[in-house]
């Protein structure tokens, strides 16, 4: 008796569902394509209980006939291919064939479709993969409807997350499709409230202004490059608008949102020399690519490529951002030196003669006894532009100004020990993106809680009427946008969501790189990190200061 079996259909077309659709926002990105394909200007989706309920994509596209309506839910049914020789010059957003017939097999579906401008069309109801009823309908393009997904796969069910974390993926899914499509207008409906509304864009620079604002945008650096077969529009951080997290970063090849860790790493890489440790920057990037030198059959839900000259489109990628970043900024360095210049003269002890070798001055930093405790008039040095040398207490301390200031804020913002909120002359309006906006609208009593009062303006936009004295100044946009991905990046077991916020609200209040303290702004932020509960590191992990004794020192110089 044979142990190898041929799947029967409908088990084959869950196993396929199971490869496409991973929850509601897999199904929105399919049906949101097809719509694309058939030359939609106007798309609408409506969502209802986080897609849990019913998904619902209508176009005004090319929509189907009645033959074509009956075989688009065949498995591997495609207009988009004909030969094996299309695989490798795919220029529509779906080709498999897989998506609708795997669908219908794990849901309840309602297709009403006609040809444009015919008058007459189709609608169909499919459930659980078999179709219960097909009748003439009047219709101009294509309304689809999926309801009760996976109603008939519980284990799929069960896995799915909450409705607000699902109804952030359709979000984010519907952002991505718009951002590569400005010439198609986009709304979106949860509840049968609206969402979002973006109208048809002039381009990519109107598209992200509508669905951002217009102060996120002013953050941007433009580039438009063609070296040979090869286009990139980016929109990329200037050097003032990096990021705590990785949110905002968007890649588009021929349209299609993917990922790919070489182009990411790319970008990374052009900001090299600029770009803090701890941060991360925006970017848009999108490339136009010869359709036979990318390949995006390599994933059932199209989310990686495989390029044909991979290390060319790095090199480009790198040598474009670097070029434009370059152009606006001029790289700053400064390498260590121990030069009068880099140490202010009000920090040296006033019996130091003023002309005394470097050498003279670079000892008295390390030879201080080892009992002498603390004094704030003691000399410091800047290494570089983040950390500095403190002598005393028996030895050195290297202390990282940001993440000493950043323990400060946090334990302040926490207790609300020292942090005065004013309230702003004039009250802030900040566009966010739709999740941001639900997020920060959510989180509003927490946020009060910091001294940041924030208040509902409708349109995916808030108002910001006060803020801690220590915020001011920040970048309020990139304040709640850093609040929102912290809530959506969820709250660690160790930590409360106040901690999780308190941590990415002082990381924007404290001192940054390039910021010199003078001599009394070091002592009393020494003084102020002594008194923290957790001195000796970040709200983040990092340290904020290393203590050198007199003899570990000796050990480093072997002298032990």
């Amino acid at each position: 008796m044979s142990n190898i079996k041929v799947l029967p259909l409908d088990v084959r077309n869950k196993i396929a569902a199971g490869e496409v659709i991973e929850r509601p926002a897999s199904v929105v990105k399919e049906l949101v394509e097809n719509s694309i394909d058939a030359g939609s200007t106007e798309i609408r989706i409506d969502i209802l209980s986080a897609g849990r309920r019913m998904i619902r994509v209508t176009d005004n596209g090319s929509g189907m006939d009645r033959d074509d309506a009956m075989l688009c839910f065949e498995p591997h049914a495609t207009s988009k291919l004909s030969t094996a020789d299309d695989l490798f010059d795919i220029r529509t957003m779906g080709f498999r064939g897989e998506a609708l017939p795997s669908i219908a097999s794990i849901s309840k579906v309602k297709l009403v479709s006609g040809l444009r401008n015919a008058g007459a069309g189709l609608e169909i109801e499919i459930e659980g993969g078999t179709v219960t009823g097909a009748k003439e309908a009047a219709s101009s393009g294509t309304m689809i409807e999926i309801r009760d997904l996976f109603y008939n796969t519980p284990a799929r069910k069960k896995f799915l997350k909450s409705p607000a974390t699902e109804l952030s993926h359709i979000i984010e899914t519907v952002t991505q499709e718009a951002l590569s499509h400005p010439a198609v207008a986009f709304s979106l409906y949860t509840d049968n409230k609206e969402t979002m509304l973006l109208p048809v864009a002039s381009g990519l620079r109107e598209r992200i202004m509508q669905i951002y604002g217009d102060e996120f945008l002013k953050g941007l650096v433009e580039i438009n490059t063609t070296p040979g077969n090869i286009r990139m529009d980016a929109f990329v951080s200037d050097t003032t608008t990096f990021r705590n997290s990785r949110d905002h970063q968007h890649l588009f090849i021929n349209r299609r949102p993917v990922k790919d860790k070489s182009i990411s790493h790319a970008v990374y890489k052009a900001y090299e020399g600029i770009l803090p440790h701890d941060r991360h920057p925006v970017f848009f990037v999108f490339l136009e690519i010869d359709p036979a030198q990318v390949d995006f059959n390599v994933h059932p839900a199209k989310r990686e490529v495989r390029f044909g000259e991979k290390e060319v489109v790095y090199r480009f990628l790198l040598g474009s951002i670097r070029s434009r970043i370059r152009d606006i900024h001029a790289v700053y360095t400064k390498p260590f030196s121990m030069a009068p210049s880099h140490v202010p003269s009000s920090v040296w002890p006033a019996a130091y003669p003023a002309g005394q070798e470097q050498t003279d001055r670079t000892q008295a930093l390390v030879s201080e006894g080892p009992g002498l405790a603390y004094r704030p008039s003691l000399p410091f040095i800047y290494l570089g532009d983040t950390f500095i040398a403190v002598s005393g207490r028996g030895g050195l301390t290297l202390v990282d100004h940001h993440a000493a200031h950043e323990r400060i804020l946090y334990e302040k913002l926490l207790n609300r020990v020292e942090v005065d909120a004013h309230q702003l002359l004039f009250p802030e309006q900040v566009r966010l993106s739709h999740k941001e906006y639900l997020s920060i609208l959510e989180n509003r009593e927490v946020l009060g809680g910091f001294g940041i009062e924030v208040d509902d303006f409708g349109h995916d936009t808030v108002i910001v009427r006060s803020l801690p004295d220590a915020l001011a100044g920040a970048d309020i946009r990139g304040i709640l946008a850093d609040v929102a991905s912290a809530v959506a990046a969820g709250v660690p077991p160790d930590r409360s969501l106040r901690e999780a916020l308190a941590a990415r609200i002082a990381c924007h209040g404290s001192v940054r790189g390039r910021q010199i303290l003078n001599a009394e702004e070091v002592s009393a932020l020494l003084h102020d990190l002594d008194r923290t509960d957790s001195p000796d590191q970040c709200p983040h992990g990092r340290p904020t200061r290393l203590f050198y004794t007199i003899e570990d020192l000796q050990k480093l110089f072997k002298r032990k």
